[in-house]
C-alpha cells in the first residue's frame, strides 16, 4: 500500500511573522543595551527586561494556531527559530513539530532545553525512504505502516496507547536498567524478540551510558529510551536521505548497532587525541604538584570515558551475537551483522591499547609527583645533616667546664665558637656538592 503523502507545507510567510520578527529584533537591542550598561544589580535588571520582551512574544504565539506558528518558525534564521521555539507554550510542541520539514525538527528537539522532551514517532518507507510522523494520537497511526515507532521519555498514557494499537507492552524506560545482563535478549511466546541494550551519550560536561529498549514485533521495530541520542539522530538523517538505506525493522535496528560502533569509534579517537595532549604535558616539562593533579583529573575523566565505551562495545556485541544465534536475520542481513563484529573486534582493541596508554601516563605523572616529594624530604634532609655539627659545638660549649676551654675566658670565644659553627655547616655543603649530591 502506497504511504499516505506529506502533509500539507504551513504557509511560511504568515501575517504575523514582521510582528514576531520586530519582537525579537526590539529583545535584541534592549539585551545589548543592558549588557553594554554598569550599573546596580544588574542582572536583576536584565532578568526584567529580558522577561518583559518575551512575554509579548509568547502571547502572540498562544493566539497562533500550530501550523501558523509553524510557518513563522520556519520562515526565521536559525538562531531566531530556536528562541521563538522556546517561548511555545509547553504542550503545544508536538502539534507544532508535525508541521515542521525534518532538518528543522530534528535541530530543535536536540537543541532545546525545555521540559517537554517526550517524542513519539513513527518511521514508514516512502519511495526507499524513511518519513517520519509525529505521533500524538490514534488517527495519527491510522493509515500509517510504519518499520520503526521511536519513543523517547513517554509517560504511561502514551505507551498504553501505543501498545494497545499494536498490540504489545512497551516497558517503561525508568525499570529498563533493573534487568539482570543475562535476562536482556529474549523471545516471547507470541514471536517478539526483546533486546535491551546500553548507547553511548559522550558529551561535554559527561558521558554515560543510555539504556534503550527494542522490541521487533510484525517486523516492525519498537525503540524505548528516556532521552534524545546522537546514534539514532544520525540513523534517520541517513535514512532519509539514502534511498534503499532500510528495507524493515530489522535493517534499521542493525544500523543503530552499526552507527553505535561508529560513534564509539569516533569518541576513542577523542580519547586518544586527549592522551596525546596529556603525554606532552608529562614526557616533555617537569610538573608541579597543582599541574600533575589537573592531569590526573584529566586522565581519570579519559578512563571513566573509555571504561564506558568498552562497556558499551560489549553490550552491542552481546546483542549482534542474539541476533546471528536466533537466526533472525536475512542473509545480508547476517552478513552486515558479521561485519559490525568484525568492527567491534577491532574497537575491542583499540580501548585495550588506551587502557594501557592511560596506565603509563598515571604510573608516569605519579612518579613526578614522587620525585617532587623527594625534593622536599631532600631538603629536610640535607638541612638536618648540616645542622648536626653546629648543634655538637653549641652542646660542647654548653657545658661551661672552667679549665677545659680557654675560650671561655678569652674575649673572643662566643665570635670564635659562632664562626667554628659556620664552618661546620659550610664543610658539609661544599663536600656533598662536589660529589653532586646536591643537584
Amino acid at each position: 500500500m502506497m504511504a499516505e503523502a506529506e502533509p500539507p507545507r504551513p504557509e511560511s510567510q504568515s501575517p504575523h511573522l514582521k510582528e514576531v520578527q520586530r519582537l525579537l529584533a526590539r529583545h535584541r537591542l534592549v539585551e545589548d543595551l543592558v549588557h553594554r550598561q554598569e550599573m546596580p544589580k544588574h542582572d536583576l535588571v536584565e532578568s526584567l527586561v529580558h522577561s518583559q520582551n518575551l512575554v509579548e512574544l509568547r502571547k502572540l504565539l498562544d493566539r497562533l494556531d500550530a501550523i501558523e506558528v509553524a510557518g513563522i518558525v520556519e520562515a526565521l534564521p536559525p538562531a531566531e527559530r530556536l528562541e521563538t521555539w522556546r517561548q511555545i507554550r509547553q504542550g503545544r510542541g508536538r502539534a507544532v513539530l508535525r508541521w515542521l520539514p525534518g532538518e528543522i525538527r530534528e535541530a530543535l528537539v536536540s537543541a532545546h532545553d525545555k521540559s517537554e522532551k517526550a517524542m513519539l514517532n513513527a518511521f514508514e518507507l516512502h519511495n526507499g525512504r524513511l518519513r517520519q510522523v509525529p505521533v500524538e494520537s490514534h488517527g495519527d497511526l491510522a493509515n500509517l505502516k510504519p518499520i520503526w515507532v521511536d519513543l523517547v521519555a513517554p509517560d504511561p498514557e502514551d505507551r498504553a496507547w501505543i501498545g494497545d494499537h499494536f498490540e504489545l507492552e512497551l516497558p517503561d524506560p525508568e525499570d529498563i536498567t533493573d534487568l539482570e545482563a543475562s535476562a536482556r535478549f529474549y523471545v516471547e511466546d507470541n514471536g517478539e524478540v526483546h533486546l535491551h541494550s546500553d548507547f553511548l551519550l559522550d558529551l561535554e560536561e559527561e558521558s554515560r551510558n543510555v539504556p534503550v529498549a527494542f522490541i521487533l514485533h510484525r517486523d516492525i521495530l519498537f525503540s524505548v529510551r528516556s532521552e534524545e541520542l546522537p546514534v539514532f539522530r544520525l540513523q534517520r538523517l541517513r535514512a532519509r536521505t539514502q534511498p534503499g538505506y532500510v528495507s524493515d525493522g530489522k535493517d534499521v535496528l542493525l544500523d543503530l548497532y552499526a552507527a553505535d560502533g561508529e560513534y564509539s569509534a569516533d569518541a576513542l579517537e577523542d580519547v586518544y587525541a586527549s592522551l596525546e595532549a596529556v603525554s606532552k604535558q608529562v614526557l616533555n616539562q617537569e610538573l608541579t604538584d597543582k599541574e600533575a593533579a589537573n592531569i590526573l583529573s584529566a586522565i581519570a575523566r579519559q578512563e571513566d570515558l573509555n571504561g564506558r565505551i568498552r562497556r558499551n562495545v560489549l553490550d552491542t556485541r552481546r546483542a549482534v551475537s542474539f541476533l546471528l544465534r536466533g537466526k533472525f536475520l536475512s542473509l545480508e542481513q547476517q552478513e552486515d551483522a558479521r561485519q559490525i563484529m568484525r568492527d567491534i573486534e577491532s574497537l575491542d582493541g583499540h580501548t585495550s591499547f588506551l587502557f594501557g596508554k592511560i596506565n603509563f601516563l598515571m604510573d608516569a605523572t605519579v612518579g613526578f609527583i614522587n620525585i617532587n616529594q623527594n625534593k622536599i624530604v631532600k631538603i629536610f634532609s640535607v638541612a638536618s645533616v648540616a645542622l648536626l655539627p653546629p648543634t655538637l659545638i653549641a652542646s660542647i660549649y654548653g657545658m661551661n667546664f672552667k679549665g677545659w676551654f680557654p675560650e671561655l675566658e678569652w674575649t673572643y670565644g662566643y665570635p670564635f665558637s659562632l664562626l667554628l659553627m659556620a664552618i661546620s655547616v659550610a664543610v658539609p655543603f661544599w663536600f656533598f656538592r662536589r660529589k653532586g649530591w646536591l643537584r
